[in-house]
């Protein structure tokens, strides 16, 4: 691209962010605008349910630093109205219009609402930013009675969780019969319910909300189930969906987020790419069904991945099929999940310990390894995640998926060019052979930290927490580069360190699993000198 061309990232989250590093990484020396509805600048979402509320963080702890090489005009508070494709304009409030060359759509997704809720009552709340977090701290510290938090899922346990924390007497209402139900598999959820429940939560599990009463000293709400729960603060966490009403009448395909090809260009756009929450992407790593995945390591890899094949253009791009990783920690307990395992049609345990809780599960479709969460055992997840890869590679002989409104692709363009032989697959018949892992006794953290250590703490690691992420960039690059027979670059992506200030527990402690050579896409350093023009509608190399 030319100096005077102009990228539009529309979205001011982690996934927005990462896209406009990478195409200064990549050289690009144009003007980068990022438009956000958001006030605040990029800061750690996940820890919003956790530290935020149970008061171990406050707002400025969450902030991520920005590149100084980043260079970007912030468009903060301002929400993008709608979008003209054919005149390569997004709309802004006021009427304004924003010219863009190409466009990265990161906007995330928004707090799904429960039917018959008053949301309009001041102690009902849903948690998305760093705002409503705010607000629910505040609503917290200022009542006394029961808080409510509707649905079981993650945000839902992470949430009871911290509110238990805090010695505030909780309650789940979940239409699951276990919480986090199918997502991590029988045996762990059953862990995590009986753990809050010893902890005094009070369980209404499988059961649907009947009639909401709005009452001077807080809201009750009556249950199928006959109970009745009268609730000081309301927190509700039934999930989120895309954010794409700005998107209606573009000619965007939309269809439970922004529908994708596997190079994260749109259906329906020109140099547009889409990344993070609000994308939905056929992963050919896992049968190229077109599909979102909201996790927080998604939104940096895919938003790196969808800058690079917006510089490359939509023919000159390589599929992005990442293994998606998600972790959470409720009362000290660790819990990783790897893969897609709400792909999995059968479970089986594929290690264990005899002694205690730790264990994981492993999550099976066809004879397939297609997803495996652990409790407490990192090391060992690390360590079986080579299976996980190995029955989930790409290879050249697996054509990408024709995508609906979506015409056909030249042959050449179609194939991804990793080169890897494919790897035979255990029959339907066959449960997949992995090798248990006998666990390491590791030490559990140390209950009732005073703010003062928590900071100690904090300071102490985030160098390592952004070593972890840096060092999983590099690994991709390196292999890439390897498989290509390029020598490797002597410099890094950015010349000087990025530093995360204080970075939360979550992200402290959860290590990225390791990444075979077959998911590196192109990946070229600024030490290589690439230099890039655009001489037609799409970038390409020159």
């Amino acid at each position: 691209m030319k100096n005077e061309e102009r990228v539009v990232i529309a979205g001011g989250g982690l996934a927005g962010l990462r896209a406009g590093e990478r195409l200064r990484e990549l050289g690009f020396r144009g003007e980068i605008v990022i438009v956000s509805a958001e006030r605040h600048l990029p800061y750690h979402r996940p820890a919003l349910s956790k530290e935020a509320i149970n008061g171990e963080l406050i707002a400025s702890d969450l902030r991520l630093t920005i590149s100084r090489e980043l260079n970007a005009v912030w468009r903060l508070g301002t929400a993008a109205t709608h979008l003209e494709p054919d005149r390569r304009v997004v709309g802004l409030p006021g009427g304004e219009e924003l010219r863009y060359d190409g466009l990265v759509i990161a906007t995330g997704v928004e707090p799904r609402h429960l039917a018959g809720a008053p949301r309009q009552d001041p102690r009902i709340h849903v948690l998305r930013t760093v705002d409503d977090a705010i607000a629910i701290k505040r609503a917290i510290n200022a009542t006394q009675g029961l808080v409510v938090v509707v649905g079981g899922g993650l945000i839902g346990c992470e949430m009871a969780a911290s509110v238990k924390t805090m010695g505030r007497d909780v309650a789940i209402v979940s239409r699951s019969s276990a919480l986090l139900g199918s997502a991590v598999g029988k045996n762990i959820a059953d862990t995590v319910t009986e753990a809050h429940r010893v902890r005094g939560v009070r369980m209404a599990m499988g059961v649907k909300i009947r009639h909401w009463v709005r009452q001077a000293g807080g809201v009750a709400i009556h249950l199928s189930d006959g109970q009745v729960f009268f609730a000081a603060v309301v927190v509700i966490a039934v999930g989120a969906s895309p954010s794409v009403a700005w998107l209606r009448g573009s000619g965007l395909v939309l269809e439970d987020g922004v529908l994708c090809d596997p190079t994260c260009h749109v259906v329906g756009g020109s140099d547009v790419v889409a990344a993070g929450d609000v994308a939905r992407w056929p992963n050919l790593r896992f049968g190229g069904q077109p599909r979102r995945v909201e996790h927080w390591l998604n939104a940096v890899e895919m938003g790196r991945a969808a800058a690079e094949n917006l510089l490359a253009g939509r023919e000159s791009s390589r599929p992005f099929t990442p293994v998606p990783r998600f972790w959470t920690e409720q009362y000290g307990m660790r819990i990783q999940g790897s893969g897609l395992p709400a792909l999995g049609k059968d479970t089986t345990t594929l290690a264990g310990s005899q002694k205690d809780h730790r264990t994981i599960t492993g999550f099976i479709a066809d004879g397939r390894l297609v997803g495996m969460v652990g409790l407490d055992a990192p090391t060992a997840m690390i360590k079986l995640s080579t299976e996980l890869w190995r029955q989930n590679r790409v290879t050249a002989s697996t054509p990408p998926r024709r995508l609906p409104h979506q015409a056909p692709q030249p042959a050449a363009a179609a194939q991804p060019t990793t080169t890897q032989p494919a790897v035979p697959q255990p029959t339907t018949a066959q449960s997949p052979r992995v090798e248990s892992v006998r666990f390491e006794a590791a030490p559990r953290a140390a209950a009732g930290r005073t703010r003062s250590e928590q900071s100690m703490r904090f300071a102490a690691v985030r160098t390592e927490a952004l070593r972890l992420e840096n060092a999983l960039l590099k690994e991709v690059a390196a292999r890439a580069e390897a498989a290509r027979g390029e020598p490797k670059p002597n410099r890094t992506q950015f010349a000087d360190p990025v530093e995360l200030a204080r970075v939360p527990r979550q992200q402290q402690e959860s290590q990225p699993l390791p990444l075979p050579p077959s998911h590196a896409p192109v990946v070229r350093s600024r030490g290589q000198g690439r230099s890039l023009a655009r001489s037609s509608p799409k970038a390409r190399p020159r």
